[in-house]
């Protein structure tokens, strides 16, 4: 009876031991880490947030990169792992094996994708690895798993991963971004120095052609007007009031030269010599042939003698009528020669 009470106490206690195990193996393994067993209602008790130094990733002083590392730490054993009464925790992965994870999520180009929980790109933003060749942001992976209340891939489903820091995206964005550096500097380049030979090279086209020489003398004529120093409207008056000055000149000079004296009788026989040296005997204005028969020794039966000829100071002969006719139709006041434009002391011949 003895040893049958204290068989039934044993059991019992072994039991409770069971029990108590499994509960806390229940309540760390299975349930949320927040929630508690003692509490009736199963209220989640809320950490408060500690104050954290943001970065991008770490840095490694003595190899000048940064460190890739494991996340999560190793749980302690259960009571009832430590039992064998729930199968323990599978090893953690090596880092063979997680070198082969990081290439089979290289191949997969999951550092290219965007985040499958956010849908954002990754940048310089810290990202995770998981066991299963997943790539997420840290701070996505770690809001799912608070509030989700389980440790499960996202994507494919699997429970109980591990997670690795690992910087690849940002090493893609960084060469991604000095790929768009180099691009826009070489495209500055060629369109800095495109400009320059158009500048300098004239085009084949006959519209381009024209617009470029266009653009010369609307350059050339800028730099003459910016040479001057002056105002354009100042310059211009100077240039009227030069030509004023210039037209007074010469009508001086013309006016001297009309209010010279009538040739005397020796200069009229020098012009009559020069008219016979030149022997032309056609009016200039009439083109018909003149007559003087005391200038030449033809037969006046030949001529008529009604059209009567004049000589002018500048040795041209005019048929009197012709010359007569020219100075009627003239507009000016200062009469001309036909010929020569000087003015003139005529004579009858």
């Amino acid at each position: 009876m003895a040893e049958r009470k204290g068989f039934t106490s044993m059991t019992s206690n072994r039991l409770a031991l069971t029990s108590a195990a499994l509960q806390d193996h229940i309540s760390k393994k299975l349930l949320l880490p927040s929630f508690s067993m003692s509490d009736p209602l199963l209220k989640c008790r809320r950490k408060l947030p500690t104050k954290t130094k943001k970065s991008h990733g770490f840095v490694d002083k003595d190899r000048g990169k940064e460190r890739e590392y494991v996340v999560d730490a190793p749980a302690p054993l259960t009571l009832a792992e430590r039992m064998g009464l729930v199968a323990g925790p599978a090893e953690r992965l090596s880092e063979k094996q997680w070198t082969l994870v990081k290439v089979r999520s290289v191949q997969q180009g999951e550092s290219a994708r965007p985040c499958a929980i956010c849908k954002e790109e990754f940048r310089l933003k810290p990202q995770v690895l998981l066991s299963c060749s997943h790539i997420f942001h840290k701070a996505c992976i770690e809001a799912f798993e608070k509030f989700s209340g389980r440790k499960c891939c996202p994507v494919c489903r699997r429970k109980q991963y591990e997670t690795r820091v690992i910087h690849d995206a940002a090493r893609l964005y960084r060469h991604h971004c000095a790929i768009r550096i180099q691009a826009w500097w070489r495209g500055y380049v060629k369109r800095k120095w495109y400009l320059n030979v158009k500048k300098s090279r004239c085009p084949r086209e006959k519209i381009l052609r024209q617009r470029f020489f266009e653009e010369k003398l609307q350059e050339l004529s800028d730099s003459f007007v910016q040479y001057c120093h002056t105002d354009t409207e100042a310059f211009l008056s100077d240039i009227d009031h030069s030509l004023s000055s210039s037209r007074r000149v010469f009508e001086e000079l013309e006016r001297k030269h009309a209010s010279l004296s009538e040739p005397s009788e020796e200069h009229w026989d020098r012009i009559q010599n020069q008219v016979i040296q030149r022997d032309v005997w056609d009016c200039p204005i009439c083109l018909t042939p003149l007559h003087k028969p005391s200038l030449t020794g033809r037969d006046s039966s030949s001529f008529p003698r009604y059209r009567h000829s004049l000589l002018l100071s500048c040795s041209h002969l005019f048929h009197q009528h012709c010359l007569e006719s020219f100075e009627s139709f003239t507009a000016d006041s200062r009469l001309s020669c036909p010929v020569c434009r000087s003015v003139y002391h005529k004579r009858l011949l």
